[in-house]
């Protein structure tokens, strides 16, 4: 697996470790059970029940690996020392579109925190990469799926 850290808040460090938790726990015993009910119905060579209950625990300890690798090479961000003079992670930042005047308010967050319905967009997203290390009234031209388009940091906080 890589090594690559990511930065967490606490809400989304929480919410992988009870993931993982729930897949090693409920996820295993639940995989164990459909192999045993397969393993139960006799001949395994011609058994479809049983390859896919195979198969199913290959994906959720493969899912469990990767889990523990982000976890492993988590770290937690702390808000009271996110610096807000310029956009960074954690940095909940109001964009203008200087084109049509639309503005919007997003926090930055880790790639596997982002959710876009909630505002929190992964500082691996165009925005969010063309946002990074602007300050206040400076302006960022960013290549989005719709074009080039300019937005200016109207706010910056946490």
């Amino acid at each position: 697996m890589n090594k690559k850290i990511s930065y967490y808040t606490r809400e989304g460090l929480e919410r992988l470790k009870n993931e993982l938790s729930e897949l090693k726990g409920k996820g295993r015993a639940e995989i164990a059970r459909q192999i045993a009910d397969a393993r139960d119905k006799g001949d395994l060579s011609e058994n479809a029940e049983y390859d896919a209950a195979k198969d199913a625990q290959g994906h959720l300890e493969a899912k469990i690996a990767q889990l523990e690798d982000l976890v492993g090479n988590a770290r937690l961000l702390d808000e009271n020392n996110v610096d807000i003079s310029k956009v960074s992670i954690l940095s909940k930042v109001t964009i203008k579109n200087k084109k049509n005047g639309a503005s919007f308010t997003y926090t930055l967050v880790s790639e596997e925190e982002a959710d876009l319905k909630s505002g929190k967009i992964s500082t691996q997203s165009p925005i969010g990469k063309g946002l990074l290390g602007k300050k206040k009234g400076e302006s960022a031209l960013i290549k989005t799926p719709a074009g080039e388009v300019e937005f200016e940091v109207i706010n910056i906080g946490i």
